[in-house]
């Protein structure tokens, strides 16, 4: 098994967060990991990815150029990394402030309306735990027991008390995702 994944939007969405809970996930499940977060100087409104790569072998360099998974939470970040997805990969997207909808016919696409469900949750900060929900229900790639463990791992000691609030983000994401397309398998 080898899953490498970018998340990117905006600072203040939670998407390093993300990352992080989900390369925990993968130690606890004794895979290797890699979390190489990349953001602009701005802390908040400025764009922010990370690329998380879980494998069962070696990773020989934390540096990609093409992905397996594509997680999406703003416009600028669908038309930078919707054509880095591997051919058969996955595009998962929240559609809030999104103008140009993924198009690719290659990739399997869905949606999660992360921003209206955490905001429906009253608290926007879960949307990127509504995200990692709808992505672990297309890949359930690390154990949900070992996702709780990342979260309490993740955050500060005085937030713990937000835990069944982020846990309730992620079971709302597996319910609520989406499929918009599969990908069109060319036969070769």
């Amino acid at each position: 098994m080898n899953e490498e994944i970018i998340i990117a939007g905006f600072g203040g969405q939670g998407v390093l967060s993300l990352g992080k809970i989900l390369a925990y996930s993968g130690i606890m499940e004794n895979l290797e990991v890699s979390w190489f977060p990349s953001y602009g100087p701005e802390m908040r409104g400025g764009t922010a990815n990370v690329t998380v790569i879980l494998s069962d072998e070696r990773i020989s360099s934390p540096v990609l150029n093409v992905y397996d998974t594509a997680i999406i939470f703003n416009q600028q970040s669908l038309d930078k990394f919707e054509p880095k997805v591997k051919p058969g990969g996955l595009l998962l997207y929240d559609p809030n402030g999104i103008t140009r909808h993924p198009e690719r016919t290659d990739i399997d696409i869905y949606q999660i309306e992360a921003t209206k469900e955490a905001v429906a949750l009253g608290s926007t900060k879960v949307l990127n735990m509504v995200a990692l929900g709808a992505y672990l229900k297309i890949k359930p790639i690390v154990k949900f027991e070992n996702v709780m463990k990342g979260l309490k791992k993740s955050l500060p000691e005085r937030y713990h008390h937000l835990l069944p609030l982020n846990e309730n983000a992620i079971k709302i994401g597996m319910e609520k995702v989406k499929l918009i397309r599969k990908a069109d398998h060319v036969n070769a």
